[in-house]
């Protein structure tokens, strides 16, 4: 299963790895904004599951979500969001927009373990 994991800052990407290093998964690529996402998308047609941070600069988290789910092959493409947008209004955009769960940071590995089964 091949992960793509979107943050600006390179801290969370790296626990996030890690976090998906100890649940098993290996496949593990990064971009630093949603364009360069989309960039590694474009060359990377296997991708399982996308990670992504709202708050980014060049293009945030949702619009790589609008982006990526106005292709048709990327419509059952599971999309977790992990960000520090936490309230409700935030979470119902994301919702609309296609994510398929959110998780707010700070968060626990077991979190982002649950969060994983429930959209696989």
């Amino acid at each position: 299963m091949k992960f793509l994991v979107v943050d600006d800052s390179s801290t969370m990407r790296r626990i996030i790895k890690n976090t998906l290093g100890r649940l098993g998964h290996k496949e593990i690529l990064e971009a630093e904004d949603g364009a360069q996402a989309w960039e590694t998308m474009q060359q990377n047609s296997d991708i399982d599951v996308l990670i992504t941070d709202w708050n980014m600069p060049e293009m945030n988290g949702l619009e790589l979500v609008k982006k990526v789910r106005a292709e048709e092959k990327y419509s059952d493409l599971p999309i977790i969001m992990v960000t520090t947008e936490g309230g409700k209004a935030e979470v119902i955009t994301a919702l609309k927009a296609g994510v398929n769960n959110y998780i707010v940071k700070p968060f626990t590995p077991q979190v982002l373990q649950e969060k994983l089964e429930a959209v696989l």
